[in-house]
């Protein structure tokens, strides 16, 4: 079950020249086992031989669905029913049961096998800023030009996740320059913009459904085909969204009836709040996986439910102190590689509501994205200080121009304007101005006047000469 309607790099500089290309998406629904009751009444006499081979909760350290399970070579003396039985056994007695309940009203629960464990301990460690991260990300004024990038490619590939097919080229210089979309693929990647950067303002805040509907709305904004659908819930009357193989047309999933949903939404806020009403400890990492399954899992909107279910994730992760992840783009991992990420819903779904599935996917995706995320800073940091040691010696440049003449290298066909330079640090327009026209100044850009008081800024033909004048004294 992809969550939206209809593993790899993930931040990438949004200005390199990369379509956004719709990705197909074939999702095979996979074969679900037996319950765990009917195993027991089929298999009840052989427990004695089933408990002879020690099964743990996962084969050779992998958690295993029954569909792959099925085709792997059993244990000598077992069928595979008796060996998934086994397994079964091994996994319910470490499950840790959650507020949401499925359609029938069955709680989805989840356990956490070594590799989960070791992946939490990992993110606990990178997300909160990773030992020796370099200033540049430390200091808050220099880290938003990382963050300003990291909304941009968020904001891209999320929509894009939901069919948006606009070049990144471009929705990247449609967000820096600030103008308006031109049709809805960029309206989508603006609204997702905006809402990424309302959820750096709304992690101070606990959630509510009011700021779940305003969320929503921002989302949405003139995309749907019912702008009434904007910002609400669906209710009673309403033909209830579905999601569906593309390829065959068959229904993968169905949420709740909508005559249910306001009191889910509840449900899910108090936990989004709180966790579990029990009050056992729910690790902060696995709460932000659930709401985002959680939303998915009830669909509660006519359009825009994985883009919300996503943008509830890195609410919950900003909230509880991972503050690495407003450098961190989750969805371009999800976009490059859609069918597992479906394949995590549904083996979730079919195998009697085990989260652990979309947990283990959700995990790796938030390992790589940091791992891609810190690979990204330190290459951004070196190019930076190259041009700084070229530099240092003749001007007293600042860190903004720095970082625009370290792109200006590698993009000789780039153009700048004091808006998009505003936007990427966020600074004032005077700043702005002053930092370009003192680009402009030293030879290092070029200066042209579009109209009577606009100014767009071009990499100088001559730049890297400038640079070795310029380092050099003259």
């Amino acid at each position: 079950m992809n969550p939206d309607e209809s593993h790899d790099t993930i931040i990438k500089d949004p200005e390199v020249d990369e379509l956004c290309v719709p990705v197909p998406r074939v999702m095979k629904q996979p074969l679900a086992p037996k319950s765990f009751h009917d195993l027991l009444v089929e298999h009840g006499g052989r427990l004695s031989d089933v408990f002879r081979q020690h099964h743990g909760p996962t084969v050779q350290g992998r958690y295993v669905h029954w569909d792959r399970l099925r085709n792997l070579p059993v244990p000598e003396g077992l069928s595979h029913e008796e060996w998934w039985l086994g397994i079964k056994f091994a996994r319910r007695a470490q499950y840790r049961s959650l507020p949401l309940r499925d359609t029938r009203g069955r709680q989805f629960a989840y356990m956490l096998p070594d590799p989960v464990q070791e992946a939490l301990h990992r993110i606990d460690s990178q997300a909160r800023g990773w030992i020796g991260a370099p200033e540049h990300v430390t200091n808050p004024s220099t880290r938003d030009r990382f963050i300003v990038s990291s909304l941009i490619e968020e904001a891209i590939t999320s929509s894009q996740l939901e069919g948006a097919s606009t070049s990144r080229i471009v929705a990247a210089d449609m967000i820096r320059s600030r103008r308006n979309p031109r049709d809805q693929s960029e309206r989508m990647i603006l609204n997702n913009y905006r809402a990424m950067t309302a959820i750096r303002r709304m992690k101070d805040e606990p959630l509510s459904p009011e700021s779940l509907l305003r969320l929503h709305a921002v989302l949405t904004a003139e995309t749907l085909d019912n702008p009434d659908a904007e910002g609400r819930i669906q209710g009673p009357g309403e033909e209830r969204v579905q999601v569906w193989d593309n390829t065959d047309g068959r229904v993968l999933h169905t949420p709740p009836p909508a005559a249910e949903l306001p009191g889910r939404v509840d449900a899910m806020v108090r936990f989004a709040n709180h966790g579990a009403d029990d009050g056992s400890f729910v690790h902060p990492v696995i709460r932000a996986i659930a709401l985002h399954f959680w939303l998915a899992y009830d669909h509660p909107f006519q359009d825009g439910n994985g883009r919300t279910a996503r943008a509830l994730f890195y609410w919950s992760m900003l909230r509880h102190g991972y503050w690495m992840f407003e450098l961190t783009s989750i969805s371009r991992l999800l976009v490059r590689a859609p069918v597992q990420y479906g394949r995590a819903f549904l083996h979730t779904e079919s195998d009697e509501n085990d989260l652990t599935y979309f947990i283990l996917h959700q995990v790796d995706v938030i390992l790589r994205s940091l791992s891609d995320v810190e690979s990204y800073i330190r290459k951004k940091i070196e190019q930076t200080r190259e041009v700084e040691r070229m530099l240092r010696r003749s001007t007293d440049l600042n860190h903004r121009q720095l970082a625009l003449l370290a792109h200006a290298i590698r993009h000789h066909d780039a153009e700048y304007t004091i808006r998009s330079h505003m936007t990427s640090h966020d600074v004032a327009y005077a700043t702005s101005r002053a930092d370009l026209f003192r680009l402009a100044e030293l030879g290092l850009l070029d200066r042209r006047r579009i109209g009577e008081k606009t100014y767009v800024f071009l990499t100088s033909p001559r730049l890297e000469e400038r640079i070795r004048a310029l380092s050099a004294g003259d």
